[in-house]
């Protein structure tokens, strides 16, 4: 438990100082920390899994609403 909480405490002190194109990854971080945690205690590759996984939701939440405002279909 200690050891989550310094974790995601450390991973918004990181995402604070972090530039723009991390976009998406505290959250996915945080939401994988907290699921690896309760999946056999692998709260650091949940974390780094959800950081990934956010970062790549929210780029291509991007190109979605991008391309609704040219009026164009998102790639895939």
């Amino acid at each position: 438990m200690v050891r989550s909480v310094a974790m995601i405490a450390a991973a918004t002190a990181m995402a604070a100082s972090a530039p723009a194109y991390a976009k998406g990854c505290l959250k996915g971080a945080v939401v994988g920390g907290v699921a690896g945690h309760y999946a056999h205690h692998h709260a650091l590759l949940g974390a780094a899994a959800g950081c990934a996984i956010g970062h790549h939701m929210a780029k291509k939440q991007e190109q979605q609403k991008r391309a609704a405002q040219q009026g164009t279909t998102p790639p895939r």
